[in-house]
């Protein structure tokens, strides 16, 4: 098995969360960004509240089981006054959810998924909050940018510039029929040479139709390795007819030129088999969408021996976490 899940269970649960304003009696906690700084792991939490409204709360901890939960839901600046680029009207913002953390130039940075009144967009925002609060700035989120006008999910950073500039994966939404939610089966890339602006660079990676990744999306920012840059993904199986599965994949990137893929599994390296994972509010789900190592080299290289925590969600309900190791990712990568 490439990932272990904690023998434990979920880490996080809607029991685990202290009452805040409008998040009394929340419904479900899942798909945490996750970062690793100091020795520390900072997630930061989507939550769902009993009127189905989707909040970020911060959290923190030393060990990949316990972790402390902020008392108060994240501050969204500006969230009100979001505009696409070149448009002169603001979007109207229903929610704010799956948030990946990047370490950028030393600053933390978040891209969130936002819910608009003209489909879903992508936001990226820098921690701003008080760092003696404890929860590295996540506790207040200042807006860079919506990174453009089209439909999209799934953003995430590279944690350096390649090539002189920032590039960010994102998995552009289609229709998939009535009454369905749109989603995609490409992963694009991004660049932009200030966070502000963003122009499209081609596509990275392509669903297979009638497997296991007919969907799909990033998962956690890339991880570099001496190989290139690791890629895990969710990819989702739709010919089941009745129900959608939601697994985890990985790809090897090149260093340099990140459209290339140098190795891609064959198999998913991680589904759902837990009870807390087939069962819940969207069952048959495990969502990978945080991810951190022990160790790394001084230009941000994990070594094939690092340990590797891989934060998800399961069934939309929870936040698990699994095991692995950087070499264990790249054998995967080849089989």
């Amino acid at each position: 098995m490439i990932l272990r899940r904690h023998p434990n269970g979920p880490i996080i649960t809607r029991r685990d969360l202290p009452p805040m304003p409008g998040l009394i009696d929340s419904s479900a906690v899942f798909n945490p960004g996750a970062i690793r700084i100091d020795g520390v792991t900072y997630l930061l939490l989507r939550v769902q509240s009993r009127g189905r409204r989707t909040f970020l709360v911060p959290a923190r901890g030393r060990t990949d089981r316990s972790f402390t939960c902020a008392g108060a839901v994240t501050e969204l600046v500006g969230v009100d006054r979001l505009r696409e680029p070149g448009q002169d009207r603001d979007l109207e913002v229903f929610h704010v959810y799956d948030p990946r953390l990047t370490v950028c130039d030393g600053q933390l940075m978040v891209v969130t998924a936002v819910d608009t009144d003209r489909g879903c967009r992508l936001v990226v925002w820098r921690a701003a909050g008080d760092a003696a609060a404890g929860f590295a700035g996540l506790d207040r989120l200042e807006p860079l940018a919506v990174t453009g006008s089209t439909n999209t999910r799934n953003g995430v950073l590279f944690p350096q510039r390649i090539g002189g500039r920032w590039l960010m994966l994102e998995r552009p939404n289609n229709p998939q029929g009535p009454g369905v939610p749109p989603s995609g089966s490409t992963i694009t890339l991004s660049s932009s040479d200030d966070f502000a602006h963003w122009q499209p660079e081609g596509t990275v990676l392509e669903g297979r139709f009638r497997f296991w990744d007919e969907l799909l999306g990033a998962g956690p920012p890339p991880l570099l390795t001496e190989a290139g840059w690791l890629l895990l993904y969710h990819g989702v199986a739709t010919h089941f007819q009745s129900v959608n599965i939601y697994q985890v994949g990985v790809a090897l990137l090149d260093r340099d030129d990140t459209r290339r893929v140098l190795a891609r599994a064959d198999d998913n390296i991680f589904e759902p088999r837990a009870l807390y994972e087939l069962t819940g509010q969207v069952p048959n789900v495990v969502f990978p969408s945080g991810l951190t190592v022990d160790h790394a080299g001084p230009d941000g290289c994990a070594p094939n021996d690092a340990r590797v925590c891989v934060y998800y969600g399961a069934a939309d309900t929870a936040v698990c976490v699994a095991m692995t190791t950087v070499a264990a990712l790249l054998d995967a990568c080849r089989a």
